[in-house]
């Protein structure tokens, strides 16, 4: 047996068994939306249900108030959620979990609610570069360039590549450019050749320095915990004041289970002489050195394994931080 539910018009059907596992177009509406194998669609709600019961009893036993409880812990939406396209973590409802989380240690904090907004095309651009950064890497680090020198073109020489290769960077440019990451785009057939021109937006321009490897890391994250049907709350960009008045930002945050923290901070340059700043600031959270992550591009697995050895904090690339996600929970 196999469901569907529709986030966009919350339709609700029933759906071949062969397409588990896919997306296919609402009945309603024609948005693509999830199918869902009935049965595990079931268990993650009725876990999510009973997982929301248990909270709302400790508060009601602490004389906590329950509206503490993010709408984001909600039972259907977070089963069904197109994660790849919601506002609905954009919300300080979904965030108040978090506040409070920082506000019972005396740390005040202010959410960028809008930097989870997944309605954009951020979320699918970022996991596709970092699920396939060894072959996307030298097409962003040449947009970064650009943007970094103020030079507004760049080609590819794609004949220099195997053919898959080839092929597959040139279908990633001109998914670039039909959702406007690049202002334009021409592949040249006879010669194998790519000529792209940057997009200056300010939006595009911070996704290129960096800010995709903080929508890689988030959508990992949510991907996992909505599979595992773990109650959670997250943000992104989320400025924290210590009582001190220090302020830092950190890049990627979650609450799980409504007690458990999760902070990754996204690293796509040079990361070392920030080290000793991110052991002060692990402390100062008071987060375990496995649940405060380095994600650094460039680093190979052994390079991680050996600093997660050599400091307190746990250092991963793209590739293995899903993995060591998986390993907590």
């Amino acid at each position: 047996m196999a469901i569907l539910r529709c986030n966009k018009c919350g339709h609700v059907a029933e759906a071949p068994t062969e397409v588990i596992g896919t997306s296919i177009d609402c009945p309603a509406c024609a948005n693509p939306v999830p199918v869902y194998d009935t049965v595990l669609f079931v268990r993650k709600v009725l876990q999510q249900y009973f997982a929301q019961q248990d909270e709302i009893k400790r508060l009601r036993a602490t004389g906590e108030p329950t509206t503490a409880t993010p709408r984001g812990a909600d039972v259907a939406p977070l089963a069904t959620l197109d994660i790849h396209n919601t506002d609905h973590l954009a919300s300080e409802e979904w965030h108040r979990q978090i506040v409070s989380w920082f506000q019972r240690r005396q740390i005040q904090v202010r959410p960028s609610l809008e930097a989870v907004n997944t309605t954009g095309f951020f979320d699918e651009i970022a996991v596709e570069i970092g699920d396939n950064h060894d072959l996307l890497g030298d097409v962003v680090d040449k947009i970064r360039w650009g943007q970094q020198k103020d030079v507004p073109h760049f080609s590819l020489k794609l004949g220099e590549r195997s053919q898959k290769e080839g092929q597959a960077i040139n279908a990633f440019c001109k998914r670039l450019y039909e959702h406007t990451f690049l202002a334009k785009y021409f592949y040249q057939k006879q010669d194998k050749i790519g000529r792209a021109t940057i997009q200056s937006v300010p939006a595009i321009r911070a996704f290129f320095a960096g800010e995709w490897l903080e929508w890689y890391a988030l959508m990992k994250l949510l991907a996992f915990f909505q599979q595992k049907g773990r109650p959670f709350s997250c943000t992104r960009n989320l400025s924290v004041v210590f009582p001190n008045e220090d302020l830092h930002e950190l890049d990627v945050f979650f609450l799980v289970d409504g007690n458990t923290p999760i902070c990754v901070e996204c690293k796509t340059g040079e990361f070392r002489q920030d080290i000793d700043k991110y052991l002060k600031l692990r402390k100062r959270l008071g987060i375990d050195r496995s649940q405060f992550i380095l994600c650094c591009t460039g680093l190979a697995d052994e390079q991680a394994a050996g600093l997660s050895g050599m400091y307190e904090l746990t250092f991963v690339n793209p590739a293995g931080l899903s993995a060591h996600i998986a390993k907590l929970f």
